[in-house]
């Protein structure tokens, strides 16, 4: 994979140049929401390094978006916007025996339940580099001018 700036999301199609980008002129069959677009947690791939010695980037993991400080899991079955589109997540993504095998042994165990996030784009728009993760909750929170740090 390889990495850009930005990037246009396309409902029920992909991220445009994704290798899964479905060609409207060339698909004739629906493919499954959940392919997307991937989404994994730089907290895990550094967790990799940490736990098991296995060292990669996250351009490396064969997921299109590497978050960070977000918790994927908690938005499967949820909408959510990173940037201006609007994403569902659709269930969880777990590594593939692929980059398990080009990668090292301790790779499925160290991403189990830590893989990531398959989603459905379902308003499209661009996708920038540091695009903020938001659910409607933060939203409504934003609205109503309530404080987002639950510490306090």
């Amino acid at each position: 994979m390889k990495t850009v700036s930005r990037v246009r999301a396309v409902a029920g199609r992909g991220l445009e140049g994704d290798r899964y980008y479905l060609d409207a002129e060339k698909e004739t069959s629906k493919r499954e929401p959940g392919r997307e677009v991937t989404l994994v947690e730089t907290e895990a791939i550094g967790a990799l390094d940490r736990d098991y010695g296995l060292r990669i980037e996250p351009k490396d993991s064969r997921r299109n978006i590497a978050t960070r400080g977000v918790v994927l899991n908690d938005l499967v079955h949820r909408e959510f916007w990173v940037g201006e589109v609007l994403l569902r997540g659709v269930r969880p993504a777990d590594p593939c025996r692929d980059l398990a095998s080009r990668v090292g042994e301790g790779l499925l165990e160290g991403l189990r339940n830590r893989g990531g996030l398959r989603a459905q784009i379902r308003k499209g728009g661009m996708i920038r580099v540091g695009d903020p993760i938001r659910t409607k909750v933060m939203q409504r929170m934003r609205r109503e001018g309530r404080d987002l740090d639950a510490s306090k």
